[in-house]
């Protein structure tokens, strides 16, 4: 086999191997295996057809002499017109077409990852389920009177309507209205000692599910990031660095624990744009 059949043949099963990955990838045929191997083959096509093509078909080092007389006489110049190759020219041509049109298939087939990205989140991230007007509800759907917890009672509590929403899950801890110390501003936000927490951790999204009374805090179980819930759900161990966001609440007309805003903060651990947010209360819903 020459050398300029060889380039051609790991071109074209590169290019083959190409438009077999955008297909198995859009028709989801043969799983993440086979698009392996696919991929394998188009990169290694392409490497193994420069390889082929730097050794068989460039020239080797240049080599210098002595330089004598510039212009050569008529005689050489004829001699040097007649010998030159029109074949390596055309083959040359030839060659990076080839190369070209392989190239353009591997970078689409290369390009597919990003079709799996999926859509982008916009504002998702700092919307939940809880907005001004919506009852606080228990795990089966039953709305929560100012009276029914006891003291240091805990309760996990949804937006009305959208029980088990991950991302509005609340952890609902009633305490001593004299043992709260609240941030400035948020005074109105613990009726009759009850305050409100999203129940995501904040440095890996993890349940915070554990109220210790006696210290009044509340744990982590993943990292045992620990918050203290009478000064606002700041950290006060662990590796989590922002507090908790607190859900501010107030006591209904019929008696029942309502919303009257949405989260202080977005829900969760961090995020990239977390900085960026415009609002204050932007973790709520629409």
């Amino acid at each position: 086999m020459t050398a300029l059949r060889g380039i051609a043949v790991a071109f074209l099963a590169s290019a083959a191997a190409s438009i077999g990955l955008v297909a198995v990838y859009v028709t989801d045929a043969g799983g993440a295996q086979l698009q392996g191997i696919l991929l394998a083959v188009a990169l290694g096509g392409v490497g193994a057809g420069i390889v082929i093509w730097a050794l068989a078909l460039l020239h080797g080092p240049l080599e210098s002499e002595a330089r004598h007389e510039m212009a050569s006489p008529p005689e050489e110049r004829r001699a040097a017109s007649t010998a030159l190759d029109i074949e390596e020219v055309t083959r040359r041509r030839f060659l990076v077409r080839m190369l070209a049109g392989t190239g353009a298939l591997l970078a689409a087939a290369l390009a597919l990852p990003a079709f799996s990205l999926g859509p982008q989140p916009g504002r998702a991230l700092f919307q939940t389920g809880w907005r001004k007007g919506v009852r606080l509800v228990d795990a089966d759907g039953q709305p929560i009177r100012v009276d029914e917890l006891a003291l240091e009672g805990v309760r996990t509590v949804f937006p009305e309507g959208e029980v088990g929403r991950a991302d509005s899950q609340t952890m609902l801890i009633r305490l001593r209205p004299s043992d709260l110390h609240l941030p400035q501003g948020r005074d109105g936000w613990a009726p009759e000692g009850h305050v409100a927490y999203s129940k995501l951790c904040t440095h890996a999204g993890c349940p915070v599910g554990l109220f210790r009374a006696k210290d009044q805090v509340l744990i982590c179980p993943c990292h045992q990031s620990t918050f203290d819930v009478t000064r606002g759900a700041v950290p006060v161990f662990g590796p989590a660095a922002r507090p908790l966001p607190q859900l501010p609440i107030e006591v209904g007309a019929d008696g029942y624990l309502v919303a009257s805003g949405a989260y202080d903060a977005p829900a969760g651990p961090s995020f990239w744009n977390l900085t960026h947010d415009d609002g204050g209360n932007a973790a709520g819903a629409s």
